[in-house]
């Protein structure tokens, strides 16, 4: 499969998280940021160039656009993937990578595309806050799970059951690959486009986008049980006023939030 990879220079750091989360939006699933510049990719077959200068023809931006053979790909992010490391908690790592010896739980996957660097703000966040999740013996659902990090730390973490749910086959076979690595026995992975099947669960982690997180409200509000917790982020500060509404239609509060780089962390109660 081919890639496009789109470059933009000379963003700041605000502008990038916008970026992110309108790209996101349109199928981009692996983002870069290197320096002042930020690297886009998107599979060839969904790429639409008119849809992407409508995206960004408010930011004035200019973009160089460049084609990437799959057998480039894993050289690609080995070149640019770097680990994830939340204080002495927990860390994200790929297998080139020397152990990271001085954290509680320590990840290591295969980067590939459902993974960017574009976005530790928000999985900085969802690991920061699974530490503080009482997880053992809960059920637990992952959606958006993308390399299955989130719910690899929600086993490790005591889970007695995790559903690990994705749309894209990429991660499919990438969250597949890396829960079987790193050992777990209690994590299941699904093709969905959905959150669950009817199911409920203690804890429900979704590290999305605003739309996806809208759109499926109701059906995670109603799949998640008396005195569990609905985790949220892969949201922009600027989408907290509409998320916290919709939420509240179905009977939902705020716990806590988060706030790292103008990204946003929410922790929803029935």
């Amino acid at each position: 499969m081919k890639y496009i990879q789109i470059d933009f220079q000379k963003l700041s750091e605000e502008q990038k998280g916008i970026i992110i989360a309108l790209l996101s939006e349109q199928g981009y699933d692996g983002f870069d940021e290197t320096g002042e510049g930020l690297k886009a990719y998107i599979a060839a077959a969904r790429f639409d160039e008119a849809a992407l200068h409508d995206v960004i023809a408010p930011f004035h931006l200019l973009f160089e656009k460049q084609i990437i053979e799959e057998t480039n790909w894993n050289q690609l992010w080995e070149s640019n993937f770097e680990p994830v490391i939340v204080d002495n908690f927990a860390a994200i790592r790929a297998g080139f990578h020397d152990p990271i010896k001085s954290v509680e739980h320590e990840i290591v996957i295969t980067p590939k595309m459902s993974f960017g660097t574009g976005h530790h703000a928000t999985t900085y966040m969802m690991i920061s806050e699974i530490r503080n999740l009482d997880l053992e013996n809960k059920t637990v659902l992952d959606f958006g799970t993308g390399t299955g990090v989130l719910a690899i730390l929600a086993e490790k973490r005591g889970a007695a059951k995790v559903l690990a749910v994705d749309n894209d086959d990429w991660s499919v076979a990438n969250a597949d690959e890396n829960i079987l690595n790193n050992h777990c026995a209690r994590v299941t992975v699904r093709k969905m486009d959905k959150p669950g099947e009817g199911e409920s669960y203690d804890c429900i982690l979704a590290n999305i986008n605003r739309n996806v997180l809208m759109d499926f409200m109701p059906q995670l509000a109603q799949q998640l049980l008396t005195g569990g917790c609905l985790v949220l982020s892969g949201l922009l500060t600027d989408d907290e006023a509409d998320i916290l509404s919709r939420a509240g239609d179905f009977g939902l509060r705020l716990q806590k939030r988060m706030e790292k780089d103008n990204w946003l962390l929410l922790n929803l109660a029935p």
